[in-house]
């Protein structure tokens, strides 16, 4: 509607006017002078609501995260016995984004006003002129007829882009909201010519640093220098906050080093092409994610068209297949958004299993196992080490149990390595590690 008013109305004005001129040309100009004053009143409105518009949606951000963010954790909500406060915050953000819009409105409301006074002034001013024409024989009574009913038409042209223009300047600021988010670029991009193959999942650090920010003064990670072979399995362990997600994330090239380079199979991972690249790295992330479907379809998220056997040998290694089978419709059964309807550890064991699907080079499980009791945690380690022999597996861990038969571990401490070695290497020369490993042996009696 809006769309066909935009058209119809300026049309209307325009062949309203050339009607105008045609009558009578002394007439007509009083049109003439009432658009600048008519324009300058509009421009002065939409300077002055645009801002208010923009502060009341911006407000809207923070009314949603309030919904989501209730929804999302009703169950603490509850447990918290924090309804009062929660209903009182959504109310006030509310009341904030009422004030704003009113406020705006109010603004935007004298448009009408502005046009209506406009036309109104013009119908006097052409009464009164055109009366005398009229007495001076220079205008008919029907010419005259004429003018006021086009002037009557202007008038109601007028009233449509009023509309119009009102909804031009709400939408305005939601628009350039969606606009700013469409047109952002990604600094990950492809080098033309990119390399379409991995040749192994060897994978080498060279004075690696990196910032979120990508200032130098906020460093993440300093000066990493790591090798790691194909088919090795490395274990890395830290406190939170020491790294170690980061470190793993800029394999797959998820971010960009801020200084030196990260290698897979002999090449920069900035040479490779993105697809490429990501397709031989097969992430289990810290925060596992299922989406609403069948288990099958949440499997085939990481080989497309894998066949039955192929996703039962998955789930197999993953420890997953045993529990798949006592659900009633076993492959078929339903997941709920989020994973909602099954356990942590079961959620954990499918991506998994999702994530072997790939077939990739480089398997990294970044404290994925977390959920998973340390018995079925043990068969998915041993069920690595016999099944993927020439995959390299990293394995970022908070249980010394989960990691001490990798052939090397790391020790993250500060975005710095701290020490590198086997199980007992470390227990030796690395305090960080012996400290942990004594916390979890012995309970942390000492």
């Amino acid at each position: 509607m809006i769309i066909r008013m935009a058209v119809r109305a300026p049309l209307m004005i325009i062949f309203s006017l050339i009607m105008t001129f045609v009558i009578n040309i002394k007439l007509a100009l009083l049109f003439l002078l009432a658009i600048p004053f008519l324009g300058f009143g509009l421009y002065v409105i939409a300077m002055s609501a645009h801002p208010i518009f923009e502060k009341a949606i911006a407000l809207y951000d923070k009314l949603n995260t309030i919904v989501q963010e209730n929804v999302r954790g009703i169950r603490v909500v509850k447990s918290y016995v924090t309804e009062d406060e929660e209903i009182a915050k959504f109310k006030k953000t509310s009341k904030r984004i009422y004030k704003e819009f009113s406020k705006a409105e109010r603004i935007v409301a004298l448009n009408n006003p502005l046009m209506q006074f406009t036309v109104a002034t013009i119908i006097i001013l052409l009464s009164w002129f055109g009366g005398k024409e009229i007495v001076y024989n220079n205008l008919t009574t029907g010419q005259f007829t004429s003018l006021i009913s086009y002037t009557m038409q202007i008038l109601m042209s007028l009233m449509m882009l009023s509309m119009v223009f009102v909804t031009i300047m709400i939408s305005r600021a939601s628009g350039e909201r969606v606009v700013e988010l469409m047109d952002e670029k990604s600094t990950l991009t492809n080098k033309k010519n990119p390399v379409m193959e991995v040749k192994n999942g060897s994978i080498v650090f060279k004075n690696v640093s990196f910032s979120y920010v990508g200032k130098k003064e906020k460093l993440c990670l300093k000066n990493i220098n790591l090798e790691i072979k194909s088919g090795e399995t490395v274990g890395i362990i830290g406190g939170t906050g020491s790294a170690k997600s980061t470190i793993v994330q800029l394999i797959p090239r998820l971010y960009d080093v801020t200084e030196g380079k990260v290698e897979v199979g002999g090449v920069d991972v900035r040479d490779y092409d993105l697809k490429t690249l990501r397709d031989e790295v097969a992430m289990v992330l810290q925060k596992n994610e299922l989406f609403s479907g069948t288990i099958k379809e949440n499997l085939r998220w990481g080989k497309e068209d894998a066949t039955m056997e192929e996703m039962e040998q998955a789930c197999r290694l993953a420890q997953a297949d045993e529990f798949i089978k006592n659900f009633p419709d076993k492959y078929d059964t339903f997941i709920e958004q989020g994973g909602t309807n099954v356990s942590g550890g079961q959620k954990q064991r499918l991506c998994i299993a999702r994530a072997i699907l790939k077939n990739p080079k480089i398997l990294i499980l970044d404290d994925s196992t977390s959920a998973v009791d340390t018995k079925t945690e043990g068969l998915i380690r041993n069920a690595f080490k016999k099944m993927l022999p020439d995959v390299t597996k990293i394995i970022i861990a908070q249980r010394i149990s989960s990691i001490q038969d990798a052939s090397q571990i790391i020790v993250m401490d500060n975005g710095e390595i701290n020490g590198i070695g086997t199980h007992e290497e470390l227990l030796k020369n690395n305090d960080i590690y012996r400290e942990v490993y004594e916390s979890q042996v012995k309970g942390g009696d000492e």
